[in-house]
């Protein structure tokens, strides 16, 4: 046990409770501290693991409000394009892509505070499209899944059906972070290590995070999502 170590589990503990109660966000939460912590490569297989743990054990309780014809093609497009993300990442200046996204994520995310929703359906392309822009910008910015909780959240869809979308999308789309992180070589037994260090506390907030859930309303569900969004949008753009 390192103060580095000691640190980081109580940082996953509270991207836990965040995980369990909103279905998102814990990621971001816990990856502008652990890549002080520790390597940055390592720390993007660290959170994966843990994420992708948390999502086996939120999945069996949210699987019947899975919109799985929004999902599915959204979570496949992503996977899809995410090789064209990593290649890019070589090849372009990602600083100003990034605060350009984060700039919208923001400010897209102040407009649905004030309580604008789309009115319309979730068209094929759109849905598509919407995954094909985060499979990019997963690999290329760190900032793949902001695109994803604005389509998500702009509609009239309940909290429980977005927790649950959520929840779905990151399952598909962390299998194919995970497949190509460990073809790459990029999945050691010191990531598996230290995500194995962590997973314990962040697995027992999580569950109490979806209990919370589970006791919140519409509104505080919404309050709680959006502002994680604009926060995440706030760190893009000040990284």
């Amino acid at each position: 046990m390192t103060p580095e170590l000691g640190i980081a589990i109580g940082i996953a503990a509270a991207a836990g409770l965040m995980r369990g109660f909103a279905g998102v966000g814990s990621g971001m939460l816990m990856a502008p501290f652990f890549v002080h912590l520790f390597d940055p490569v390592q720390t993007v297989g660290i959170v994966i693991l843990i994420e992708l743990a948390a999502t086996a054990q939120l999945l069996p309780s949210v699987r019947r409000e899975i919109d799985w014809w929004t999902v599915g093609p959204m979570g496949a497009a992503a996977a899809a394009l995410m090789p064209i993300g990593s290649w890019l990442l070589v090849s372009l200046e990602t600083g100003s892509l990034q605060f350009g996204v984060a700039l919208l994520v923001t400010v897209s995310s102040l407009l649905l505070l004030t309580g604008w929703r789309y009115e319309g359906s979730k068209p094929l392309p759109a849905t598509v499209g919407v995954g094909m822009v985060s499979g990019v910008l997963m690999a290329l910015t760190s900032l793949g899944n902001p695109p994803v909780m604005l389509y998500l959240l702009s509609s009239r869809d309940s909290a429980a059906t977005n927790r649950a979308n959520f929840t779905a999308y990151f399952a598909l789309t962390l299998v194919a972070l995970i497949v190509m992180m460990t073809v790459s070589g990029l999945i050691t037994l010191s990531v598996m290590g230290t995500a194995a260090l962590l997973l314990p506390g962040f697995l027992a907030t999580t569950w109490i995070g979806s209990r919370m859930f589970r006791k919140s309303n519409e509104a505080t569900y919404r309050m709680v999502a959006l502002g994680i969004l604009l926060l995440a949008g706030l760190y893009g753009m000040t990284r």
